[in-house]
């Protein structure tokens, strides 16, 4: 075998690079202006937030300057009741005094007890190698949350249950008129509910926010917010009113359409704190005062769309002035506030508009509208029709081979639209619902027209942190199809796919894509959140649910867990966010997980230290694998199987060995010890099980090899002949045969292996099975399978197939760590030392 080290091939791409790290490590110099200042302070990774209830809150800045190579040396802060306190330094709750270090994100705030509600402006001023920064205005801040259960006066209020609970029943509209008798001062809204809820005051809505508590596990965790509405008051006659939806709460949910699997009854929790000029504050709580009715919302579900009626508006319900006589009592339920939590995460938000590059009509007569990018999100219809006239959007991903409408990948979503108008012009959106779609199928609609419809990007807000561009424009719209992938499927929670009867936190996905999702956007508030939960489902036994927030322990996959790689992100998500922010804090909290995690593995391997089998679905192993790996239907070659022990026992190696460092870290010396002492047996189990004299691997394929070398589970003296094996497999095929385990790896593995050539070539292919494959052929996001859709217009199945799922995507941190060239140095983590190791080839 030749063991040879390929050429490097000579430098094609040029590069445009925009990675604004200064979003992740805040402590960057940039050259924008003409002296020292210290801008963008942000609280646990908030600006200005309200109602946060981190006990030692963490402060940030960013450092701008005139020149390069201006260093921070010192840093102090205060913080103060009030701006006038803080800029006359009297009063102060905390004055950190002058602090000599270069630090400069995720400082503990270490002053006096925090109360609930409490608001705390805060200020800094640096010094530097090249002078002293003034001080920050005095006007950031961050209020707290309510800080004992005990505070929450409030009463779950809901809708009288006259139904069965299995019907759908119309969106409950609840309200009540207050009065507010003095002058105004301040005026807090805390809110949560069983459900979805948008609440409203005065007949305005009182955030854009969307999707409303957000998706946690919900028996474990809810998530209440926390709202500013000084503004939206008056002394006098005011008033108060919610809408709530099915939502993940008690709507349809996972493939075989479950419902109710949180709870079968709706409920709003609201809590109105005004604060009076005199001193004096007074509580508007929901209550058996409340009244409720419904509207013209006659359903609304995540998987099957809208059903609106305008006929059955009732105009400015939630104003002071609206006749309420009609409406009926709502019930006070026992429902546990021990639960509560405050909103921690960017929260869902409309956060682009998109317009139709076409109309057509389809072979079989139906009115399309193409939005020209697989998106997720809604559409706004501007239509004027006559009264009773019922308009239908359906949505689509993709054209099937003959250019129809083709909805059989979304199995039993409906993912459909319905309005029934009341005359003249209106403006009209969904609500409580979202698609994931490129085509819309119009019926009902007189003379179609592009302005009938506006795509909504809808997705949780997160700030864009890094941008590849080259001299590919293949490349460059891979990169943006991983992008639009990352947006549709972190909606809340990092999903699988936005559009079928699914839409779940699968965490195999997320474990592969974490490392692409951080360069890509600034994910640490929204995976945070959702390690939390994950922490909440896991198991007794430490095993990791498949799906986070975990909603197949009523289905009939009763025992969905412990699958390695999809449970080894309860490992490689913090670790990854602790890279990229700097983040030790998430290390802390996650660390008892994740040791239970690696305690599970243990449970499940045999005497010889290698994991053949695992409790799974109904009690048997249910391990992935390298999930949709390569395979063709020819007898020579059937495609690329990796044996799932060798997966499982790689993953498990691997974990233990983050897990020391983690502990070393943390300063767990013992555990330190311990989990490095289990790398080195496991390592040597699986040389004994797995690897031949020669280096090869009883797997012979690419993920095994990638896994195995990634992994550092080859022996030193055999690294360069399975390296070879791997190459020789990639040079014979000239194509991966990679699954969702093995793509992540595949191509840096390449790269530190010496075949940089091979991994280039992987690159520019544009034929099945390649990521420009799907380009080449009018793709707008990442596909589930490497060939969702065929060349000759076929599909790769129809109940299984999704045309917007980023796992294939994660090759997007190679084109940053390898082709730009932006690495972390994981001693200095969060940017604050940055490897510039450029990858030559193309």
């Amino acid at each position: 075998m030749n063991f040879r080290k390929p050429n490097k091939l000579p430098l094609v791409l040029i590069l445009v690079l925009n990675l604004l790290i200064s979003s992740k490590s805040f402590a960057t110099v940039s050259t924008f202006n003409k002296k020292v200042e210290v801008k963008n302070l942000v609280t646990e990774y908030k600006t200005n937030p309200i109602g946060i209830d981190v006990e030692k809150p963490r402060l940030s800045w960013k450092i701008y300057s005139s020149k390069n190579n201006v260093l921070q040396t010192a840093y102090q802060i205060q913080v103060a009741a009030s701006v006038k306190d803080l800029k006359s330094s009297k009063n102060l709750i905390w004055d950190s005094e002058k602090i000599n270090s270069d630090e400069s994100i995720q400082i503990e705030y270490k002053g006096t007890n925090l109360e609930s509600k409490q608001r705390l402006y805060w200020r800094v001023k640096i010094w530097t190698n090249e002078g002293t920064s003034a001080w920050t205005s005095g006007e950031d801040f961050w209020e707290m949350a309510l800080l004992d259960v005990s505070e929450w006066q409030a009463k779950w209020i809901s809708p009288k249950q006259v139904v069965d609970a299995n019907t759908v029943e119309a969106n409950p509209y609840l309200r009540k008129d207050f009065k507010l008798s003095k002058k105004i001062k301040s005026a807090t809204l805390s809110a949560t509910a069983l459900g979805l809820y948008e609440i409203f005051i005065n007949g305005e809505k009182v955030s854009n926010d969307l999707f409303s508590p957000g998706w946690t596990s919900y028996k474990k965790r809810l998530q209440y917010q926390t709202y500013d509405v000084t503004t939206m008051l008056t002394t006098g006659e005011n008033a108060i009113g919610a809408i709530l939806g099915e939502g993940w709460y008690k709507g349809n949910l996972v493939w075989e359409n479950y419902r109710n699997i949180y709870g079968n009854r709706l409920a709003l929790l609201s809590q109105l704190k005004v604060e009076y000029t005199d001193g004096t504050s007074e509580l508007i709580v929901s209550d058996k005062s409340w009244k409720k009715s419904t509207g013209a919302y006659l359903t609304t579900s995540i998987y099957h769309g809208l059903l609106y009626d305008s006929n059955l508006e009732q105009i400015n319900w939630s104003t002071n002035s609206f006749d309420a006589s009609k409406w009926e009592a709502v019930e006070e339920i026992e429902h546990s506030k021990d639960i509560l939590v405050a909103q921690s995460a960017p929260t869902v938000k409309e956060i682009q508009q998109i317009k139709p590059i076409k109309i057509f009509t389809d072979p079989k007569g139906n009115t399309i509208f193409d939005m020209g990018q697989n998106m997720v999100g809604y559409v706004q219809l501007t239509v004027e029709g006559k009264k009773g006239q019922k308009i239908t959007l359906k949505h689509a991903e993709v054209l099937d081979k003959d250019k129809n409408f083709f909805t059989l990948n979304l199995r039993s979503a409906k993912a459909t639209t319905e309005y029934i108008l009341k005359g003249g012009k209106e403006i009209l959106k969904p609500k409580f619902t979202f698609q994931g779609f490129r085509y819309v199928k119009a019926e009902g609609l007189v003379n179609p027209k592009l302005e009938n419809i506006t795509g909504i990007v809808v997705h949780t807000e997160m700030n864009k942190t890094g941008t590849f561009e080259c001299s590919d424009t293949l490349i460059n719209k891979l990169q943006s199809n991983i992008q639009w992938s990352q947006k549709g499927n972190f909606l809340d929670v990092p999903t699988d796919c936005p559009q079928r009867d699914e839409r779940l936190g699968w965490t195999g996905d997320i474990q592969a894509f974490s490392p692409t999702a951080a360069y890509n956007m600034d994910v640490a508030g929204f995976l945070t959140k959702w390690l939390r939960d994950l922490s909440a489902d896991q198991y007794k036994t430490g095993s990791v649910p498949h799906i986070i927030p975990d909603v197949l322990k009523g289905s009939a996959w009763k025992n969905a867990a412990g699958s390695t790689g999809w449970g080894d992100a309860a490992v490689v998500v913090p670790w990854v966010l602790y890279q990229a922010y700097g983040d030790k804090r998430i290390l802390e909290q996650q660390y008892e997980s994740m040791k239970a995690w690696v305690e599970f593995e243990t449970s499940q391997v045999d005497e010889d230290g290698v994991w053949r089998f695992g409790t799974g679905f109904e009690g048997t192993l249910m391990h992935f694998g390298d999930w949709l790996a390569y395979s063709t239907e020819t007898a020579e070659y059937p495609g690329a199987t990796t044996e799932k022990d060798l997966i499982s026992t790689a993953y498990y190696a691997y974990s233990s060995i983050t897990l020391s460092k983690i502990a070393a870290i943390l300063g767990k010396s013992d555990d330190e010890k311990k989990y490095n002492a289990q790398y080195e047996k496991i390592k040597k189990a699986f040389e004994n099980e797995f690897i031949t004299p020669s280096g090869r691997l009883s797997s012979n394929t690419q993920t095994a090899y990638v896994l195995a070398l990634s992994f550092g589970l080859i022996p030193d003296q055999l690294i360069e002949r399975s390296a070879a094996y791997l190459a020789k497999d990639v040079e014979h095929l000239k194509h991966l045969t990679t699954g969702f385990l093995g793509t992540p790896l595949l191509m840096q593995t390449l790269c530190d292996s010496g075949y940089e050539d091979l991994a280039f070539m992987l690159m520019n292919r544009k034929v099945f099975p390649s990521w420009l494959y799907p380009v080449t052929v009018g793709a707008t996001t990442i596909w589930e399978r490497w060939d969702s859709q065929r060349p000759d217009g076929t599909f790769n199945g129809d109940t299984m197939n999704s045309f917007n799922h980023y796992a294939y995507g994660a090759v997007g941190s190679w084109l940053y760590n390898y082709v730009a060239g932006i690495r972390i140095d994981e001693n200095m983590p969060g940017y604050k030392k940055i490897i510039i190791k450029p990858t030559i080839g193309g």
